[in-house]
């Protein structure tokens, strides 16, 4: 199979890769490990839910205020520094001797993740031409599927065999061994880029990079409305135990990655509004028979199938696209996506606390629903407002540095 990268570029993206699958692992490892930390630290499901949606606000806050204080960075050294924080962060979870710290480390490992995330698709796509961006940033998110296939059922199985401490003390330490792998094999050549607010204020309240920025919200809400009480919901409506969890996620895995390499392809082909598009028909519909076909493990599994697939058409699409609709900003641009990419998963987790308890699956299903609706009418908008700024005659706005 050809490759559009040369083999010290294809090293540099793997090892960011690599970055994002421990991030990631060590960011939703919440999910998978819920009824460890619960037993471990004497908690009820919501509140260890609540560790979620802590990092996720965090994240969210963090990430565009670091890029206008540090982001003139050079961007190895932004995710270095974030790879730093996290890792003790990580230490000071598995260490945690009530609740109050656990909150702390969250957030603590939220500011590192800040750094992290925003940077990653930045500095994989200034290691190539235009033309292989798309297909670069794929191969970096490929992380996040690997993360599904791997970290996330290898965590819930670390966690119920040794317990939620040793689970984060496994975090932290690679955590700090991607940092060295990072320094060793990423080139130190991509620039930071000098931000100033304003240029935060601009993008959040042009239509057509707001409403970019709100689709990525509302699928990350959509997506955690139900995927944060995963392990709950099996337990409850399929009946079963810690070991079908685990199955769970490591079907979410090969599906994510199976759909992450058709996304590496399909960029070349096809335009980032148009596999949107299609992963939310496709997860809605996924949702749609997760409600409605019975309570079957075999029937869940089919259906985290497709939602896998789906879920993977639409991070590195929503993340091409923005690099495409504000290329001169693109860091600043990823940073802000990520922002509200972990918004969204803590508006979701949290509106899954209040509403699984009363609701039960039913309800977290239709408020999945719900927030893919409005991702798709957000879509929509920007889509519009680009059409409107391209007719000739019009005059569209730029940025200001």
């Amino acid at each position: 199979m050809t490759t559009p990268f040369s083999a010290p570029t294809q090293r540099a993206l793997r090892t960011l890769s690599l970055a994002y699958f421990v991030q990631a692992t060590g960011a939703l490892s919440v999910v998978g490990s819920l009824d460890a930390i619960s037993r471990q630290w004497g908690l009820a499901d919501a509140q260890s839910a609540y560790l979620l949606s802590v990092f996720g606000v965090t994240f969210a806050f963090a990430a565009p205020l670091l890029q206008v204080g540090f982001g003139h960075l050079r961007r190895r050294r932004q995710v270095l520094l974030g790879l730093a924080v996290f890792s003790a962060a990580a230490l000071l979870f598995a260490a945690a001797p009530n609740y109050p710290v656990l909150l702390l480390s969250r957030v603590l490992m939220g500011l590192g993740a800040a750094f992290i995330g925003p940077v990653l698709g930045a500095l994989g796509s200034s290691l190539t031409d235009r033309e292989h961006q798309g297909s670069a940033i794929a191969v970096v998110l490929l992380g996040l599927s690997v993360a599904g296939l791997v970290g996330m059922p290898l965590s819930a199985w670390i966690a119920h065999a040794w317990g939620a401490r040793t689970l984060f003390v496994a975090v932290g330490v690679a955590s700090a061994a991607t940092a060295a792998l990072i320094a060793w094999q990423v080139p130190d050549s991509s620039e930071g880029e000098h931000i100033k607010l304003s240029t935060v204020t601009a993008l959040l309240t042009r239509v057509d990079t707001l409403s970019a920025f709100l689709v990525v919200f509302f699928i990350a809400a959509g997506v955690y409305s139900t995927y944060s009480f995963i392990a709950p919901i099996i337990r409850d409506v399929f009946h079963a135990g810690p070991g079908t969890v685990s199955t769970s996620l490591v079907v979410l895995g090969v599906a994510g990655v199976a759909g992450n390499l058709f996304v590496t392809r399909a960029a070349r082909r096809y335009r980032a509004e148009t596999m949107l598009l299609a992963g939310l028909a496709l997860l809605a519909a996924d949702l749609a028979f997760l409600w409605f076909s019975a309570p079957s493990v075999r029937w869940l599994f089919v259906a985290l199938t497709a939602w896998a697939f789906a879920t993977d058409l639409l991070w590195p699409s929503q993340q091409r696209r923005i690099v495409e609709l504000v290329p001169q900003w693109r860091g600043v641009a990823l940073a802000l996506t990520a922002s509200f990419v972990f918004c969204g998963i803590g508006l979701g987790s949290a509106v899954a606390g209040w509403i699984y308890p009363v609701l039960g699956f039913a309800g977290v299903i239709g408020s999945s629903l719900l927030f893919l609706a409005l991702a798709t009418l957000s879509l929509r908008i920007s889509q519009a407002s680009v059409g409107a700024k391209a007719k000739p005659g019009t005059c569209g706005s730029s940025l200001q540095s």
